[in-house]
């Protein structure tokens, strides 16, 4: 089949389908979609709601829970241990279908009735500010966090971190870590990102098998680097010393020169794509038959997929992995196979038009069933009912012009502004509520109760009193008030890192606008002779202006400088 151009039925904007992409949809017997690729992830954007915390009372036990769902949603909601116990059961709820009635509407009346689980947390001790989170201990307000320990406002912390504050994308384990992003293998480092076995750094980009380097970026398997230059222990050990690290002052001039270092100085690769072969996107590796994916790892015959390890033939999926395939315009899926249109499920196969549904087998439009099969609406059938039941509605849904796409933004549980959407593609209130999207009046936070204000913190963190945890700060952006828990006093004081003066939410802005989007441009390699100083002449081009094009995520108009992936390698490697 030919690729073909679509219009998007929501932004109406230009978009093509491939060839490839037909024979998948073909596969999994779905029609092609009707949306463009960037308003589908919209959509799968619109159903996580990752780090907006609330506290409610559990509708089981009564007593209070830390729950993604603010108090004047109209769910029934469990604390995590009531949901996942057998004081109740998810068929009580269960309903026919009326062959009348549009399939989203009553699917919606299902929703409103099944209990949700407060937050994803399991396993944990002593962790009740974490979601989407796993094996964990003493971890406070982090959010897809596994196998951790003294772990704080961290996201994306694979594999386990110890004693680990403001990070985002640790793989592999990691100890002593503050504000890194994108670090592997990594011990006592700071306000660093691209970081891979690495000892000691600070304020340094894109290194490797390096120890002792401070405001450097493209080394590999260096020692006692300040600025790129090499220098004895003691010249290195001097230099670094000049700085007051437990100042505020000083530590803001030197991210300031860390973001110079990055923008203007540093060699950009123009992905991050590692052991891959015929994939583009960023952050890939081990990965091949990938297109369009992010924060990828053994991902294989996949397209249009964001945070996905270990996929393999799945398409317009989100937050989705370790082990599934065949999955498609889903979100928030582990283990799962051949599941379609689905959200937050957990170790299923066979499953379409499903919510919370987890160690189940042949579900269709289900929410918060465990341990099922030849369900329909959290009713059980026999298999022979089940599949004929199942043929009949896709059939009224298609009649409908519902079947197809991800759920409407209309039944996702939360407002726009409370998800990873407003993280990613921000939007005004004015601007959701015409899309047809929810928005949040009543997120957490308090204004204008701070004690102390920002300029009257302590410059030192060696003269903040313990008493600084009974005060209430404000962000110096968004005059949001927050506070210093004394873990996190505990760990500041052993990196030597003053009090900050961003409220959480800002701090996790300013990580997320470290890392490039989640969307491609086509470019041509900047290396050039008569603008940049390379170390040696490139072989693909003896002169002038590197002639090879990609696809990147570094826009046009942003400064960095970005390279090919042959001449990176020339200067870097």
């Amino acid at each position: 089949m030919s690729p073909e151009t679509k219009t998007c039925q929501n932004c109406k904007q230009q978009f093509i389908i491939e060839a490839e992409d037909f024979d998948f949809y073909k596969k999994i017997s779905v029609p092609p979609p009707t949306w463009c690729p960037e308003c589908r992830q919209r959509h799968r954007y619109a159903w996580r709601n990752e780090r907006v915390l609330y506290r409610r009372n559990c509708d089981l036990c009564g007593k209070s829970t830390v729950t993604i769902y603010s108090p004047n949603k109209p769910f029934k909601v469990y604390c995590p241990p009531c949901w996942w116990s057998d004081k109740w059961n998810g068929f009580d709820y269960g309903r026919n279908f009326d062959f009348d009635r549009p399939f989203f509407e009553q699917w919606q009346e299902l929703q409103l009735q099944v209990p949700r689980i407060a937050l994803l947390s399991k396993n944990s001790v002593d962790s009740e500010y974490t979601n989407h989170a796993d094996n964990n201990k003493n971890c406070y307000l982090s959010f897809g966090v596994f196998d951790s320990e003294n772990v704080m406002y961290s996201t994306n912390v694979y594999n386990g971190a110890r004693d680990t504050m403001e990070c985002y994308r640790l793989q592999n384990g990691n100890d002593l870590l503050f504000e890194c992003i994108d670090t592997s293998r990594c011990y006592n480092c700071q306000y660093s990102v691209l970081l891979r076995d690495c000892t000691d750094c600070s304020y340094s980009y894109d290194c490797r098998g390096c120890s002792s380097c401070f405001l450097s970026s493209n080394l590999r398997n260096k020692q006692y680097y300040f600025l790129n230059e090499r220098h004895s222990k003691e010249e290195y050990e001097k230099k670094v010393n000049e700085f007051k690290l437990g100042s505020h002052v000083d530590r803001q001039k030197l991210y300031e020169q860390f973001l110079d270092l990055i923008k203007t100085k540093t060699i950009h690769r123009y992905a991050l794509i590692e052991k891959s072969v015929n994939v583009s996107g960023n952050a890939i590796i081990n990965s091949k038959n990938a297109k369009q994916v992010f924060d990828a790892s053994d991902a294989e015959d996949s397209k249009y997929c964001i945070v996905c390890p270990d996929v393999k033939n799945s398409m317009d999926a989100y937050h989705f992995g370790f082990r599934c395939e065949l999955i498609y315009e889903s979100h928030a899926l582990i283990h799962g196979y051949n599941v379609k249109f689905s959200h937050l499920s957990y170790d299923d196969s066979y499953l379409e038009y499903c919510d919370s549904c987890h160690n189940s087998e042949n579900l269709f439009g289900c929410v918060g069933i465990k341990q099922g099969k030849y369900s329909i609406f959290n009713r059980r059938y026999e298999e022979s009912e089940y599949k004929i039941l199942k043929e009949k509605i896709i059939t009224h849904m298609q009649k409908t012009g519902e079947y197809g796409e991800f759920f409407p933004y209309r039944l996702s549980p939360f407002g726009y502004n409370e998800t990873q959407g407003q993280i990613y593609m921000p939007i005004t209130k004015e601007e959701a509520l015409t899309q047809g999207l929810k928005w949040e009046d009543r997120v957490p936070g308090t204004f204008g109760k701070e004690t102390i204000k920002p300029e009257n913190l302590p410059d030192l963190i060696g003269d903040a009193p313990d008493s600084i945890i009974k005060e209430i700060l404000v962000c110096a952006r968004c005059k949001k008030n927050y506070n210093i828990v004394q873990p996190e006093l505990d760990l500041l004081r052993r990196f030597k890192i003053p009090i900050p003066r961003l409220c959480p939410d800002c701090r996790y802005l300013n990580r997320i606008s470290l890392r490039p989007p989640r969307k491609l441009w086509h470019r041509q390699c900047m290396c050039d002779y008569s603008a940049y100083l390379n170390s040696a002449r490139h072989a693909q081009h003896l002169e002038g202006h590197c002639p090879n094009k990609f696809e990147t995520s570094y826009s046009p108009e942003r400064p960095e400088i970005v390279y090919c992936e042959s001449c990176y390698n020339s200067e870097v490697a």
